[in-house]
């Protein structure tokens, strides 16, 4: 096994900060509103999840896209020398994508949970499971990529390995 690189971290670790707190709160909140036979606490449930996604999970998902990029320029390993820090950046954009273009639903959902009464149809709209499998999904994507920078699997782009053999060459001089 292979040793854990702690100097040259790329990228932040997503579960300690604030944006890891977020994802956990809006994940308990969406069980909340799938599981709630409370309509008022289900209707506060959704809307507080709306104003999370924009408070929180939007800002530090940003926020986190920018710092990698940002660290990934300023250290050794590169934007796109390694496999390892270009799957970490689809991963990243992949997720903020998801999240901007999801928010749209929770919107809706927090429209739809503010009217001051609900149908049954309504309600059970809004305890729909979409939220807490996405929540869901984003928390496995940041496991992933904790474990990516972690255990950094072994590989240069052809880009990072010339990189690499010019450094060596010149080196030797």
């Amino acid at each position: 096994m292979r040793g854990v690189h702690c100097g040259d971290r790329q990228g932040d670790e997503p579960l300690d900060g604030d944006g890891g707190l977020g994802l956990r709160v809006a994940l308990a909140l969406s069980v909340v509103t799938m599981t709630s036979h409370d309509t008022e606490l289900t209707q506060a449930a959704s809307r507080a999840l709306e104003m999370i996604g924009w408070i929180a999970l939007i800002p530090f998902s940003i926020a986190s896209l920018v710092t990698g990029l940002v660290q990934s320029l300023g250290t050794r390993w590169g934007l796109i020398r390694h496999y390892w820090v270009l799957v970490k950046l689809v991963m990243n954009v992949f997720a903020t994508a998801v999240l901007l273009l999801y928010m749209q639903t929770l919107s809706y959902l927090a429209d739809m949970a503010a009217r001051p009464t609900l149908t049954s149809d309504d309600l059970a709209i809004l305890q729909s499971p979409s939220p807490t499998v996405h929540g869901v999904g984003a928390l496995l994507l940041l496991l992933l990529a904790v474990v990516v920078s972690v255990f950094k699997p072994p590989g240069m782009t052809p880009y990072g390995a010339r990189k690499h053999m010019e450094r060596r060459s010149t080196a030797r001089f």
